[in-house]
């Protein structure tokens, strides 16, 4: 995400939160929640509530700290002013309604972030997105070779040649070195991934180099392991071509942390985050 996105971002998310006179609790109103996160009608947004209140409860927690119904008054057009319902909710709770939302939209993706850390600095927010795009592309990777996998299989109706085509993909990626070259210059242990050590500019080339050769498979129905593997290895050199225009050249980029550490660490945090939030009621 864009550090011009994440600092717009940031400052309306920051702008809706308000303090709970006695207990001094951070909440967000739900009305405010619902246009942050991009919903324009407040009975879709409502079912999204419902999701999280749910998921509250299935975590082993009581809703009611988290969901506080209350009434505020709202002027119309005309000028005048009426009640309308509204929900007071607690990190958490706008945490786990943003975790109900499609993370492809940048205000949701955010949010997710946003609510699932113990702090609102700017800095710690971006370090954590960065992060958590990082597992999304993995994530991405991950389907895009098993979609690969599979279309080859049913072409070629052989297991090792997968191996060989995405063996060839990265040795047109990263200039002619071999997956095994790159780990052992990565230090990277031999049973492991290549792509879990990779920074998400590079998992995302290889996913992109995936998803055209998956594409051009059928279209052009290919159905040779020679054909298969020369339009792989192509479309991994069009991608390389592409990154070195911008000055970035894959096989000099430094390994990054471990994608599988990454995810487990965020998910701990997570699973943190309502014991050491105080409830609204």
């Amino acid at each position: 995400m864009d550090k011009e996105i994440i600092v717009r971002l940031h400052k309306c998310f920051e702008d809706f939160v308000h303090t709970h006179d006695e207990s001094g609790v951070e909440y967000w109103c739900a009305r405010d929640l619902q246009k942050l996160l991009g919903y324009t009608k407040w009975d879709n947004f409502s079912k999204v509530i419902d999701k999280a209140i749910t998921a509250c409860q299935t975590s082993g927690y009581d809703p009611k700290d988290h969901f506080a119904d209350v009434r505020k008054m709202v002027e119309l057009g005309s000028g005048a002013k009426r009640e309308i319902q509204d929900i007071a909710l607690t990190r958490y709770a706008c945490y786990l309604i943003a975790q109900n939302g499609d993370s492809s939209k940048e205000p949701i993706a955010f949010a997710q972030t946003y609510f699932a850390v113990q702090t609102r600095r700017q800095e710690i927010i971006e370090k954590r997105l960065a992060e958590a795009e990082r597992i999304g592309a993995r994530k991405k990777l991950t389907e895009s070779e098993k979609e690969l996998s599979g279309i080859i299989f049913d072409r070629l109706k052989e297991n090792q040649s997968f191996a060989r085509i995405r063996s060839k993909g990265d040795h047109a990626l990263f200039g002619g070195r071999s997956t095994q070259e790159m780990k052992t210059k990565l230090s990277i242990p031999k049973h492991r991934p290549l792509a879990d050590f990779l920074p998400t500019i590079t998992i995302k080339a290889k996913d992109f180099a995936n998803e055209i050769t998956n594409f051009n498979i059928k279209q052009n129905d290919l159905r040779t392991e020679y054909h298969i593997s020369g339009e792989h290895v192509r479309n991994n050199q069009e991608v390389r071509r592409l990154l070195m225009d911008r000055g970035i050249v894959p096989e000099h980029l430094p390994a990054e942390e471990d994608v599988k550490k990454v995810e487990r660490r965020l998910a701990t945090e997570e699973k943190k985050l309502p014991k050491q939030i105080d409830s609204l009621e």
